[in-house]
């Protein structure tokens, strides 16, 4: 009905400035636009005949569970208890005013940390750092947990990967970590913690959070994120290893998510490169044929970076990663637009495609490479890509679109997409390719997930439906691989 009275007026309004024109022909074009554009309708609320709606039943049409499912999944090995508050004012509690925003590799005072914390909201970036003093770091948890409006979740990649996994009441789920009192408490019945890895007191991260277009001082985030600091020495010298590792003879995963290599960073180089040999080591020691994935996080040690590059990467079947992770892996290594300082705004998806390439075609499996890398799971905030090297995944289409579907559900704390609270913010069209000639794509909301090849390697491409107004915007990564996986299928090899 709405609609033919849309129509209806269009005709009567057609029909209006047809007489006008008949009575004055000579009527300047300027008045006639003007009359046009005070009559003309109203764009219609976004709703199932938007184009967030009909993209989010596209996706749903798209999402099929794998032919062959996981019913056990390890994941280890950093745990923690994620404080979130209010950034801004956290440093108000503190004393501090913004000045002028100044990235720090580490913490060292309540000074770096409000520089790192204004040039990253700023810029409207997650970042994660290590504050070095125990004591000064003890002050600043006990603050920021009393301050009204702190909330206690469950932190730490592997974790966050292993609650969302246990939503699937049919998966058995076993977590290695850090896990003190609360941190059990908080965790998912469906999660198995091993004893070993229990301890006597949590590890504390404490996440600052910032909304889009919130104003500190002259600071305006463009961008809702958060930026995480932590004094965390379990977790940073990946104490969880070799118990997570010796849990896996008896749980029999079929699947093993690791990740907290970043968190060696607080560590001396002595003792990552010793660290990191000991991670290829025991990843060496999971039977052949069970896929292991890599959940990669916030880093800016370079030379470690490098490391874990050339020595974990090939030891590992997949990847997940964002674009900060992305465009620094490529610098710390050495690929392609690694002359770029940072991203200007959205990613460029031909950048981006071209730095996944090189990844699998220089450290992914090959008939002359001993490596078993065959899958990357990128996500940025607009748009999200799968790419797997050929013969080895299956349903790549409904896996690189649930994990952008449960980004746009989480992040707006609803069970299905609302497409009255999330905005389709992706480029419109882009190329595959800047170091070749790449092809032009354009995105239809009815056909949500392009693709495309480029030398075995396949790309699986998909907008987000960014939530226009968050409730919690940690751990959303994390979320993004867990379902990515959950909705992938390895094929076997021999």
């Amino acid at each position: 009905m709405a609609l033919w009275r849309g129509s209806a007026y269009a005709g009567f309004l057609a029909l209006a400035v047809g007489c006008v024109l008949l009575l004055d022909p000579q009527l300047p074009s300027l008045a006639l636009r003007s009359l046009w554009s005070s009559l003309q309708l109203a764009p219609a609320p976004p709703g199932p005949g938007s184009p967030e709606g009909r993209l989010a039943a596209a996706w749903d049409a798209l999402i099929v569970l794998p032919a062959r499912r996981w019913r056990r999944v390890a994941v280890g090995v950093n745990a923690c208890v994620d404080v979130v508050l209010s950034g801004v004012k956290l440093l108000q509690a503190l004393g501090r005013s913004p000045g002028n925003g100044k990235d720090h590799t580490i913490l060292h005072s309540t000074n770096d940390l409000e520089e790192a914390f204004v040039h990253f909201m700023g810029k409207g970036a997650a970042a994660e750092r290590f504050f070095s003093d125990k004591e000064a770091f003890h002050d600043i948890a006990q603050i920021a947990s009393e301050l009204p409006g702190a909330q206690h979740y469950v932190g730490g990649n592997a974790a966050l990967i292993g609650q969302k996994f246990a939503t699937n009441s049919d998966l058995k789920i076993l977590l290695c970590g850090p896990v003190g009192p609360k941190l059990h408490e908080l965790l998912d019945d469906n999660v198995f913690v091993p004893p070993e890895s229990l301890q006597e007191a949590d590890e504390f991260h404490l996440i600052l959070e910032y909304q889009a277009g919130e104003e500190w001082g002259r600071l305006k985030a463009p961008h809702a994120n958060r930026f995480i600091f932590s004094h965390d020495l379990s977790n940073g010298a990946m104490n969880m290893l070799e118990v997570f590792v010796s849990s896996l003879e008896e749980f029999q995963p079929d699947l093993v998510v690791l990740s907290g290599l970043h968190m060696m960073e607080g560590q001396s180089k002595e003792l990552q490169r010793k660290r990191l040999l000991e991670v290829v080591t025991s990843i060496s020691d999971i039977p052949t044929g069970i896929p292991v994935h890599l959940e990669l996080a916030s880093m800016t040690n370079k030379e470690l970076m490098r490391s874990i590059v050339h020595q974990v990467f090939p030891a590992v079947t997949s990847l997940g990663l964002n674009e900060q992770e992305l465009l620094f892996l490529s610098q710390a290594a050495s690929g392609p637009h690694s002359s770029l300082s940072s991203w200007n705004g959205v990613p460029d998806v031909g950048m981006v495609s071209d730095i996944l390439f090189w990844i699998l075609k220089e450290h992914g499996r090959s008939k002359g490479r001993a490596s078993d890398l065959t899958r990357i799971h990128f996500h940025t905030l607009v748009y999200h890509i799968l790419a797997t090297v050929d013969g080895h995944w299956a349903n790549q289409l409904a896996a690189v679109a649930a994990g952008a579907r449960v980004a746009g559900t989480q992040a707006c704390a609803t069970e299905a997409i609302d497409a009255n609270r999330v905005s389709l913010r992706a480029p419109h069209e882009f190329m595959t390719s800047h170091s070749e000639v790449g092809s032009r794509i354009v995105i239809n909301p009815n056909e949500p997930v392009a693709e495309w090849r480029r030398e075995g390697i396949s790309f699986h491409f998909t907008p987000v439906l960014v939530c226009k107004d968050p409730i919690r915007t940690v751990g959303l990564g994390d979320a993004i691989s867990a379902e990515g996986l959950f909705y992938s299928e390895v094929r076997p090899h021999s």
